[in-house]
């Protein structure tokens, strides 16, 4: 069985399974779909998920603007949300974007599966931090993110591929990438978005930059469905956004996949950075001031 095979079958395991379980849930709770602003979120879902698809992401610069929007009752509900939402954007991003794949089979499920099982934990563990520690990891988080943004800007990453030839790995390498996938699994569910560190990882293991969107972007539809069903279960999200962002972040790729073909977005993807970083110090210090409040109480 090729990779491309191996990728179609594992993103139509997890469409139908996040169908199921968000759907479920909606029709249980329909009385409660009443949680957020349909209009302002449907944008926010839309304006990222298509400047996802041109390369700048959608994690982070979906937290911020749910941050700065107001658009959640409570910081808690940031991590589910995120997840649960941009599951189907994703999914419908990798089924548009993966044709051909030249990574070796193995390397790309074992890949994926590290990934898979690095949410189901993360999220386990996410779903049990309350407000004040979510709004201080998350706010790492987007520190980390905007770091990473930094140095794809500034042709750092993409150095770390020059000369790479290898389309798989085996062995120690193997086993590490595996294992350092399972953490950026697991720290997805927390806020950081996998993409850019799982680039630097394909890198640093001496593959082919050919083979490392394919590896990302499996990764990262594969692991979100699993994250998102224990938020769902958990009742850690937000229904209204996540329906919003859902419907408005799948046609934004599409968008952007049909009559985008190129777009220079440089000067956006510095400006996603100041304002990444601007969140990240306000969670920081929200979360910060809640913990000292607690300790004098």
């Amino acid at each position: 069985m090729n990779g491309t095979t191996i990728v179609r079958i594992i993103l139509g395991i997890m469409s139908v399974y996040i169908v199921i379980i968000f759907g479920r849930d909606l029709i249980v709770n329909r009385k409660k779909i009443n949680d957020g602003n349909w209009i302002v979120t449907g944008i926010i879902g839309f304006i990222t998920n298509f400047f996802d698809t041109l390369g700048i992401g959608s994690y982070a610069p979906t937290t911020m603007f749910l941050k700065l929007t107001h658009s959640l009752k409570s910081d808690k509900l940031l991590p589910g949300t995120l997840t649960v939402a941009c599951s189907i954007p994703v999914l419908v991003e990798a089924f548009l974007y993966t044709g051909t794949v030249k990574v070796e089979s193995t390397t790309l499920l074992v890949m994926v599966v590290a990934a898979i099982l690095g949410s189901w934990l993360g999220s386990k563990v996410v779903a049990k931090l309350d407000e004040k520690k979510i709004q201080v990891v998350m706010g790492i988080a987007l520190a980390v993110t905007a770091i990473l943004m930094v140095l794809s800007a500034t042709g750092v990453t993409a150095a770390l591929g020059a000369g790479n030839t290898a389309m798989g790995i085996h062995g120690w390498k193997l086993w590490l990438a595996a294992i350092v996938n399972f953490i950026l699994g697991a720290l997805m569910t927390a806020g950081i978005g996998l993409y850019a560190p799982c680039l630097a990882l394909v890198y640093l293991m001496g593959m082919n930059p050919l083979v490392t969107f394919p590896i990302m972007m499996a990764s990262c539809a594969s692991l979100m469905p699993v994250a998102a069903h224990t938020f769902i279960k958990n009742n850690d999200y937000a229904r209204v956004p996540s329906i919003a962002i859902t419907i408005a972040g799948s046609i934004g790729v599409y968008v952007a996949y049909t009559f985008v073909k190129s777009m220079n977005v440089k000067m956006l993807t510095w400006l996603v950075i100041i304002v990444m970083v601007y969140t990240s110090i306000l969670m920081l210090v929200e979360g910060i001031k809640k913990f000292k409040a607690q300790n004098k109480a």
